[in-house]
Order: structure tokens, then sequence, then C-alpha cells
């Protein structure tokens, strides 16, 4: 903790300036150098979300032979006895690296609804808002005095966006910064002073001031989300947390690397962030509702995966950012073994895979096991709140820990009856 904090003055001007120059700027742009390099650095989640249910009898768990296999072959890992599929090469190679989940049983087949019982680990509830795991991580790990947030959501999608980056009874301040498309490329919007630096500092200070009597009659939810906005980009529009945005800045070799597609480059701008202290990144990827011309779809979708998740893993790994970064690949459910008529497969949380690797993960190791035919688990079904539970342990956080909801109720980070997966654990 520096001896002096800087004031509200202080921070509007700095912002609106958006030099490294100062004393207060020089020590936020230090703070984050060392957070890198700093042996009680705090551990990092990302997650790489797999919108719309991805196929895990074609990626993760194949049945060759059987009749629900499908056209696509199994390739060989260094790990004895666990197979990819062949669209997943480079991953394969850093099978080492990873620890599957091939049991996942889940009861939600909606989109909606499934994508929240993931991201949460609880069944949607009509009066409890429980946040997301993105948010949940910031609570927990978050330097509040940072000027980057401690959530950051990049290309959320659709129908499945709004669970994904829910705050819930956290509060907006844990509530996800969101990255969007924008003009072929990924960008915070708004993110760039209009004005001059001066007029902007000016036009701050006015408006903390015309709104300050009315904050004051009026608190709650509506007036604190408000704040927490203005706050968040004031911050934001300093030049060293707005450089961490500018993937410019990384050699072109090293893009090529992850892929020129957005998850790739989602991909990469998830290690920017958290080398410079996010603890938690979701990069999105959708597409996987793949109900008609299934393999056609997966075998595009794995051209894309593949490359930005091993380079992911590779750049972390050679920056010493691994041991403290936990990747998490999943979906809200899986895909059915068998294949309908449209050559599709359909929505199935019966038995379906996920995959952790990186921070806290036994590499090299396999949980559960489904049948021949992929159509149920035979050997230690994993629930949402297990799977959640195992995050938190990964990343150092006590999943029986509460915090009281919106219904003045308390709300363990992971459900009581989740049962972590300690094998995976180190």
């Amino acid at each position: 903790m520096p001896p002096h904090l800087p004031t509200r003055r202080d921070l509007l001007r700095t912002a609106a300036l958006g030099t490294a120059g100062t004393a207060f700027s020089g020590w936020l742009g230090d703070l984050a150098l060392r957070a890198v390099e700093s042996p009680q650095r705090k551990r990092a989640c990302i997650l790489l979300w797999m919108a719309g249910g991805p196929s895990q009898t074609d990626t993760f768990d194949m049945k060759p032979g059987h009749a629900n296999g499908g056209p696509f072959r199994e390739i060989a890992t260094p790990v004895p006895g666990l197979r990819f599929s062949e669209h997943l090469p480079r991953l394969a190679a850093q099978a080492g690296r990873l620890a599957v989940v091939r049991s996942m049983q889940t009861r939600e087949g909606d989109h909606g609804r499934a994508t929240a019982h993931l991201r949460t680990g609880y069944t949607p509830q009509g009066s409890i808002r429980f946040p997301s795991l993105g948010a949940v991580v910031a609570h927990e790990l978050a330097n509040p005095h940072a000027d980057l947030p401690g959530f950051v959501s990049v290309t959320p999608q659709g129908a499945f966006a709004q669970p994904s980056v829910a705050a819930g009874f956290l509060g907006p301040r844990h509530a996800p910064l969101v990255v969007n498309v924008s003009e072929g490329g990924l960008k915070v919007e708004d993110l760039g002073a209009a004005v001059s630096a001066d007029r902007a500092c000016e036009r701050l200070e006015l408006l903390r001031e015309m709104e300050a009597p009315f904050l004051h009659s009026r608190p709650g939810q509506g007036t604190a989300t408000h704040v927490t906005a203005y706050d968040r980009a004031v911050r934001l529009q300093r030049q060293a947390a707005a450089r961490a945005f500018d993937l410019g800045q990384e050699p072109d070799s090293l893009r090529e690397k992850y892929g020129r597609s957005l998850f790739g480059q989602g991909c990469l701008l998830a290690r920017r962030l958290v080398e410079r202290g996010v603890p938690f990144v979701e990069v999105t990827l959708g597409g996987w509702d793949t109900h008609d011309n299934n393999f056609e779809q997966v075998k595009d979708l794995c051209a894309v995966v593949d490359p930005a998740w091993s380079a992911l893993l590779d750049d972390l790994g050679q920056r010493g950012l691994l041991d403290s970064t936990l990747v998490v690949w999943m979906g809200e459910f899986g895909r059915t073994p068998g294949i309908n008529p449209r050559n599709g497969r359909d929505h199935y949380p019966a038995a379906w895979s996920t995959v952790l690797g990186g921070g806290g993960i036994r590499g090299g190791s396999v949980v559960g096991r489904t049948s021949k035919s992929g159509l149920a688990v035979e050997d230690r079904p994993v629930k949402a709140a297990d799977l959640i539970a195992t995050i938190c342990l990964a990343l150092g956080l006590d999943p029986k820990k509460q915090n009281l909801s919106n219904v003045d109720r308390p709300i363990r980070l992971a459900d009581p009856d989740a049962e972590p997966l300690r094998e995976v654990l180190r």
C-alpha cells in the first residue's frame, strides 16, 4: 500500500491527462509491472467460453468405432491413453498441461438457464441474483486501487451474453468491462478522449459537483451503478490502462501464432490483461449450437480454437504466468452423441466434457468416463457446483466462503453440496 493515495481531483486530472509522467501514474505503472514478478502474485482465471454447447464426442471424448462417433479420427497425446480429435493437433501436444473432465452431468438443456447454471454453479432462481464466476473472482481477488477492472468479458454474444456477464448481488463494481468487435477488431467502446485533457478534467469535476446532492438523496443500486460506470471510465482513460487493450504492441509473429480470428486475438488480449493484474477474463467463441452440419462446423471451430488455446498456454508458460493462471474451457452443455437427420447434434446436458489447465491443476489427468455410446456417465459424475468449487480451490479461494445476497441470505461461493475434483488439483 503506498503511503499516500490520490484524491478524487488527482484521479480525475491524471485520467484526463492520460500521462505516465506523474507520480501517481508512475506508481500504478510500477505496481502493474511488479505484479507479474511478485512471489505473492494473486492467481487469475481465463475462461474460454464456447457459447452454444461444444460437442464432446468430436473433441475430447471421442467414440471411434461406434455409430455415434462420426467421421473424425482421434490422435494420440503425450499422455498415455489420452486422445483428442484430429482437428486439435496443437492442443494434443499440450495435453500434459490439461485435465479433461469427461463426466459433466447437469440437467439444464435450455441455453439461457444452462449458461446461468454453469456460470454461477447455482440453478437459476427468481428471487436471488446469483453472481457469475467472473464477478465472484473479481470480488475476491481484484485490487480495489487498480486502474483496470477485475473482470473483463471479450466478445460476449447475443442471447448467451447476459447471464455470463452478470454481477448479481455483488453489485455493479464487479460487473465486467465488455470488449466488443469494432471495425473488424477488438475495442473498448469510447476508450479515448474526445476533448482536450484540461476540458475533460473540468467537465468531470463539474459533473461530480452537480450530481452530488442527487446521489446523496437517492442511495441504492441504480445510483451506485451510475457512479461505478463513471469511476471506471475515468480510470480507463489513463494511458497505462488504455495501452493494455492495444494489441498493436505485440509482435506480428505472436499475433499470427494465436491466429488472426477475433477469438485468437481475444486470447492474446486475455494474456495481456492477466499479466497486468486483471484476475478474471472471459473470451467467447460462439457457433457451437450445431443442430445442422455439425461436423463441418466443428472442424471450422477447432481450426480457430486449436492455435489460440495452445498459443495461450505457451505464452503464459514462457512469461512465468501459467502457474498462477487457470485456463478453463467449457460451454453450457454438450451435444447428443447420436447424430440427427440434419447431420447435426442436439443439446445434451446428461454427459459432456470440460477442460482445465494451468495454475493449480495437475496436468495430464482425466476425470470420469462415459459409456461406449457416449450416452451415459459411467464413472465420477461431476455437477456444475463441483466444477465451480474446483475452480475456486485452484484459484486459492475457499468455496465455502459466504457473501450476503440481495435477499439478505448468505450464499457460498460454491453450492454447499459441491464436491471439488481434488484429484486434478495440485
